[in-house]
């Protein structure tokens, strides 16, 4: 953010541009031999928006459980709908597969 302040500020005129990381800006040496700086964040109290990676840091536990919940309905739902197929006749089953598309 910083770099972007001092190139609106000054455009060609700036030799080099570092990064303060004690204090958090970005100070920039211009032609004439003057310096200034901008700080590298619109407001200090701004929240940044989250990334994918601080989400799966931030809710690790209740995405695992909830990846488990959901196997655990596969698993359910596909033993119920195998055990009712070994259960049907020949042309109950056949009937079954025939109508399903329509659905």
């Amino acid at each position: 953010m910083g770099h972007d302040i001092l190139l609106a500020r000054h455009g060609n005129h700036i030799s080099t541009m570092r990064y303060d990381r004690t204090n958090d800006r970005v100070i920039a040496m211009l032609d004439d031999g003057s310096w200034d700086s901008a700080p590298n964040m619109i407001a200090p109290r701004l929240e940044m928006p989250e990334t994918l990676g601080s989400v799966f840091r931030k809710d690790w536990r209740f995405l695992s459980v909830a990846c488990v919940a959901m196997v655990t309905v596969a698993a359910v739902a596909m033993g119920i709908s195998v055990e009712m197929a070994n259960h049907m006749s020949t042309t109950e089953l056949q009937a079954l597969l025939v109508s399903y598309p329509a659905f």
